[in-house]
């Protein structure tokens, strides 16, 4: 197919100003055929009216609700025309080439399910993010990533396959995501991407590491480094993610970690830093699994004649 349609889809969140950067250099796109749809996560104080002013060209959806990251591109997914979804954060600026190379990849490869570009720290001297994942350690219950803080010198520019994507970046087809399932809506923020790709895996599908398109990410603008729902729902999640995902002793060594080495270790040094909130988030997540949630119910899209 000649320049498939691409749906890149992104999430606003009290971020107008931050979401235009990133619209601003979709303008500068050298792939011809893409459309824009940005999904407001229910905003309490910020107006998301000045992305539809400054960018037409972006549809957007205002949501009711926050319906957290996962659900925040469900939305955006369903309103998609695209061949392919591009899912970006809105703390993002992109290269130009970024959908010629990504298309490609897919286009060269029907096996490929899910991809990511190079992800570049924004404002850093090409410090790297992510190029590639080496998957998540079966006796931690952690994931490697490839050349973290590394400065891009070239020394990871060969595309292949990979155990994981990153979240700020990732691209999906379209049909993959009617046979895998949309994001899984459980999670709310963080590790819904990982378990995703997990999914599309066990569909028969590779993901894959496009080291000639590049992204430059600004990192957690919209929740902060620092805050008390990022403590929450990065143990919750983590331990969300083994329990979906992991089997025997994967499971009970990822699982006997974190709870007695990562949760103890977290728990002292809030402890010692008087930091008694994020004691009590951390907390917080781990007792929600004791509450009887289902956590294998996934959704799909419906399927269509066309």
């Amino acid at each position: 197919m000649l320049n498939p349609l691409v749906s890149i889809i992104s999430i606003n969140y009290n971020q107008a100003a931050v979401t235009c950067a990133m619209l601003e250099s979709l303008r500068h796109l050298t792939y011809p055929n893409y459309e824009v749809i940005v999904v407001d996560n229910a905003s309490p104080t910020e107006d998301p009216s000045p992305i539809a002013e400054q960018f037409p060209e972006a549809r957007l959806i205002r949501s009711t609700v926050n319906l957290g990251f996962a659900g925040g591109n469900n939305l955006g997914i369903k309103e998609a025309k695209g061949d392919y979804c591009l899912f970006l954060n809105n703390d993002t600026e992109v290269a130009p080439n970024l959908l010629d190379k990504l298309v490609a990849a897919f286009e060269q490869n029907k096996k490929t399910g899910i991809a990511s570009p190079k992800i570049i720290f924004h404002g850093t001297n090409q410090l790297i993010q992510y190029a590639g994942c080496e998957g998540i350690n079966p006796w931690t219950g952690r994931g490697t990533v490839v050349g973290y803080l590394e400065p891009d010198a070239g020394q990871y520019d060969t595309s292949h396959t990979t155990s994981l994507i990153h979240g700020a970046a990732m691209m999906v087809p379209t049909h993959v995501i009617k046979q895998a399932g949309l994001m899984p809506e459980l999670y709310f923020l963080y590790y819904e991407e990982l378990d995703w790709c997990e999914m599309i895996k066990r569909m028969g599908y590779q993901s894959y590491y496009e080291a000639g398109a590049t992204v430059y990410h600004k990192e957690s603008t919209s929740v902060g480094q620092g805050s008390v729902m990022r403590t929450y729902y990065l143990n919750r999640n983590r331990l969300l993610f083994i329990r979906r995902n992991s089997r025997g002793w994967h499971f009970w060594s990822g699982f006997l970690f974190f709870l007695f080495v990562a949760v103890p270790k977290n728990s002292a040094m809030y402890a010692v830093r008087n930091q008694w909130a994020h004691l009590r988030a951390l907390w917080r997540g781990l007792g929600w699994h004791l509450r009887g949630h289902n956590i294998y119910q996934n959704h799909f899209l419906p399927h269509t004649s066309s």
